[in-house]
């Protein structure tokens, strides 16, 4: 039997600890994609104690504890931080098979040099150690930033956001780049027309554009997506159900601008037009920058109406769905290609079962002279997890080419998720280590590692232009 979680931790074979060891794990890090508080890297903060920093929003945590039975006080309600830390350690034990107890003992040994297993008797030692150690200088944002030896961190944030935490990094001399990355889903979801109008005005106001016209509301995200480039920012990202490719006329989209601006719900037919329509405009003002685009589709969201209208969004009620966007895809795409204005682009999928629909799918656009220009994003969400990587990698691999794989990012809230990318690395080197000791690929250490320090840090250094 194996002991848990030591050096060789998820490599099965000693070619796997070879890629690992000499070619993966002391490569930097690009995460390209979470939503880390710009405010907590430009303050350089110390977090208070491990609750603080590790269950404060943080929905996968939140959903194990309600699987376990803890009472919502202790997940977000108004318990102590001690009690709500008491209920987790409680949980802890019974996260066997899920990547949550890997997640968890990872980050207590590459953060804290612990490796004792959290449970209620190790408990309060854990807490009261990690609580003295947050404290200290080498805890700050930035120092737990450096010892997971991160290079380039993109945020995510919206078109009416003033960038100001951005500016306050860039001036600060932090050697680390941090980026802001374009997130205009609200700018798109004319649902609920209130909230919507809302968002608009004060997109105006911070655009300082009248937005009266659907002409006025591109001149204002045309402004705020040539400030965001200004910034540095070369990454948009969208988080939506589905791809959106309706038919529509220029004299439509102007109409139903005009009535959610007047107040009025779209019926559904209107609702898509609008959608597909805005998602091509910013498509396009991605390609006319030489952007990434990023499209993270397939979840249904805020499922348990009552405790969304309790606590809000992002808070642990969402789930795989089971979406039909293959024919979407291929026309949103087609009509972009066609112009010439496809810019590099990167797949999440959420549902397993698209994995191989999406991996033909890059074939269709795939073109020189950028490598992987359409890639197959890595296992996301609920399939950021060792089955859900190895079959995301699988898929990619037998369809297309895993060696221009961009890789590994966290999508997390947390400072502590960057041994995500650990995770990842050993998965990855298993699976190319398995091959080379079957005979499936040649036991070349310089070609294989090689490809395997690309998919760490290489290709996304070259694809995004770090």
């Amino acid at each position: 039997m194996k002991q848990f979680m030591d050096e060789n931790f998820m490599l099965n074979s000693p070619a796997a600890e070879r890629l690992y060891h000499d070619y993966a794990a002391n490569m930097p890090i690009i995460d390209y994609h979470n939503h880390l508080p710009p405010e907590e890297i430009s303050g350089n903060i110390n977090f208070q104690n491990l609750t603080q920093i590790w269950l404060k929003g943080d929905h996968y945590k939140w959903r194990a504890m309600r699987a376990f039975g803890i009472d919502e006080k202790y997940i977000t309600g108004n318990a102590t931080d001690i009690e709500k830390f008491d209920k987790w350690a409680a949980t802890v034990p019974f996260t066997l098979r899920n990547p949550l107890y890997h997640w968890t003992h990872l980050e207590l040994q590459r953060y804290f040099n612990i490796n004792d297993l959290l449970n209620p008797g190790t408990a309060h030692t854990i807490f009261d150690k990690t609580q003295e150690m947050l404290h200290l200088p080498d805890c700050s944002v930035h120092n737990l930033l450096r010892k997971m030896n991160v290079k380039v961190l993109c945020t995510t944030d919206d078109p009416a956001d003033d960038l100001t935490e951005h500016k306050k990094i860039a001036n600060s001399g932090l050697e680390i780049k941090v980026f802001p990355a374009w997130r205009p889903d609200k700018a798109m979801n004319a649902d609920d027309t209130v909230t919507y109008n809302q968002y608009i005005d004060k997109l105006a106001q911070v655009a300082e554009n009248e937005i009266k016209t659907i002409d006025d509301l591109m001149d204002a995200l045309k402004k705020r997506h040539d400030f965001f480039d200004s910034m540095g920012c070369c990454i948009s990202d969208h988080g939506i159900e589905e791809f959106y490719a309706e038919d529509f006329t220029q004299s439509e989209i102007e109409k139903i601008f005009k009535k959610v601006r007047g107040g009025k719900n779209l019926d559904l037919t209107e609702l898509l037009k609008f959608k597909s329509f805005m998602l091509l405009e910013l498509a396009r003002l991605d390609h006319s920058k030489n952007w990434v685009q990023q499209f993270h589709y397939g979840v249904m969201r805020n499922n348990n109406s009552r405790m969304f209208e309790k606590l809000g969004p992002d808070t642990g009620y969402d789930s795989i769905g089971d979406f039909r966007v293959a024919a979407n895809l291929v026309k949103f795409f087609d009509t972009l290609a066609g112009e010439n204005k496809l810019a590099k682009t990167i797949l999440y999928n959420i549902n397993p079962g698209d994995n191989e629909m999406l991996a033909t799918m890059l074939g269709n656009f795939n073109e020189g002279p950028v490598a992987g220009k359409i890639q197959l994003g890595s296992g996301w969400w609920f399939l950021d997890q060792k089955h859900g990587m190895t079959n995301q990698m699988n898929a990619l691999s037998a369809l297309g080419l895993i060696s221009k794989f961009v890789g590994m990012l966290t999508d997390s809230r947390s400072f502590l998720s960057f041994p995500r990318h650990e995770y990842f690395r050993r998965i990855m080197c298993n699976l190319f280590g398995q091959d080379m000791e079957n005979g499936e690929i040649p036991g070349d250490f310089d070609l294989v590692g090689g490809i395997v320090q690309d998919i760490c840090y290489n290709n996304a250094k070259n694809y995004f232009g770090f």
